[in-house]
């Protein structure tokens, strides 16, 4: 066995190494191998452009001898090698093997999504003050406290209001003189000072006055702030308590400034959160707030979602999907766009087993599609499988990208 012969097998051993640690290797490696064993037999493959190692390809040289990478000797590079149209030209079993998979750039709808964060809070829009209506004193509080979750019509305190005790003895009097005018101003004098209708009407059938009243939650939800305490003397339209409802509740997402654009009022939203895995919530954005936080450069957009069973509690983090309406779009598989970084690439099927690079400028995403504003027709065919390998050899190659405007 000759010395050639035995190198050109340590190499091909290295190369196979290669296969198993990735894809990309392993058509690297097929190449080296049979160019290695072509130079160990003698074959000429024409004119030598450069030298490179199989391990770093990008790494080019102008002689022969051992890679400063591996202990390995440099392969050489033919002008002629892959034939001469333009393109990386793979043979059909070779497409097979490395699972080429053309897929055709084709018009279709693609709805915009933008994936952000946020907090739940209370809808602000559903509170409830309850005051004092006229001065007085508390008798009695039910037991409550800042954080409670009550319903609505349940007892906050009663209260003693001799206002309303001597208006109410006022009123009995009218009544009895039998004047229907004067009886109804009278009435209307109790309902100007606050009086609910039911207690007017208890007054009416019992005939007696009441001076001593049951102040109600008007709404259900969450006992924010409680001033009622036994015995405190009250100043008309005194707070009592705040109640904030929970039938609805607040989402506020951060919002990227650069993306305020594609958001808008009555856009459709859904929320997951951590402590409920595997549901979703479904709302609509109700306001986007005008504005921006100076140290995140975020927009607030504030999505409103139903509370059913008050299981969505402020202070919650969830991730919002906003997405917008579906619009016509160029779509390819988002797997076939190749982000370098400075541009995105695609490789094209020629048809005649040959792969060329071209640049195109891409958009929306959503739903595994990638929609492409320039760069590519309808009807081309990119490559979503073994794209890499392919943009790998065409880099090697020197073969160059088909720019923005280059597409039929």
């Amino acid at each position: 066995m000759t010395d050639a012969t035995t190198a050109a097998r340590w190499r091909a051993a290295i190369l196979a190494a290669v296969l198993v640690a990735g894809g990309g290797g392993y058509w690297l490696g097929q190449r080296g191998t049979n160019e290695m064993a072509s130079e160990a037999a003698g074959t000429d493959g024409g004119k030598v452009l450069y030298y490179y190692d199989p391990m770093f390809p990008n790494q080019k040289f102008d002689k022969p001898g051992k890679s400063p990478f591996m202990d390995m000797q440099l392969v050489a590079k033919y002008a002629d090698e892959g034939g001469t149209a333009p393109g990386v030209a793979v043979d059909p079993s070779a497409r097979q093997s490395l699972g080429i998979r053309a897929v055709a750039a084709e018009m279709g709808s693609l709805a915009a999504t933008l994936d952000v964060t946020g907090t739940v809070d209370f809808n602000q829009r559903d509170v409830a003050i309850v005051q004092a209506r006229s001065g007085g004193f508390v008798e009695r509080v039910y037991r409550l406290a800042p954080g409670d979750v009550i319903g609505a019509g349940a007892p906050i305190a009663d209260l003693q209001l001799p206002e309303w005790g001597s208006a109410q003895t006022e009123y009995l009097s009218v009544k009895r003189l039998g004047r229907p005018d004067l009886t109804a101003a009278a009435r209307q004098r109790l309902r100007l000072m606050g009086m609910p209708e039911a207690v007017i009407a208890q007054v009416d059938r019992s005939g007696r006055t009441g001076g001593t009243v049951t102040v109600r939650a008007p709404i259900g939800g969450v006992v924010q702030t409680l001033g009622a305490r036994a015995g405190v003397t009250l100043a008309e339209g005194q707070t009592l308590a705040e109640i904030s409802g929970l039938g609805t509740v607040w989402l506020n997402a951060a919002l990227p400034e650069a993306q305020a654009g594609a958001v808008q009022v009555g856009q459709r939203a859904t929320a997951k959160l951590t402590a409920f895995p595997g549901e979703a919530f479904g709302g609509r954005v109700v306001a986007i707030l005008p504005t921006a936080a100076a140290d995140s450069r975020t927009l607030t957009v504030r999505v409103e979602l139903a509370n059913r069973g008050g299981r969505l509690r402020p202070g919650m983090f969830a991730s919002v999907a906003l997405g917008g309406d579906a619009k016509p779009a160029l779509l390819v598989p988002s797997e076939a766009v190749i982000r370098t970084g400075t541009r995105s690439i695609v490789m094209l099927e020629t048809g005649d087993g040959r792969y060329h690079p071209a640049e195109v400028q891409t958009g929306r995403e959503g739903g595994g599609k990638t929609e492409i504003l320039r760069g590519l027709a309808a009807g081309e065919k990119v490559v979503a499988s073994g794209q890499f390998l392919l943009d790998s050899e065409a880099s090697l190659t020197g073969i160059a990208v088909r720019p923005l405007d280059g597409a039929k």
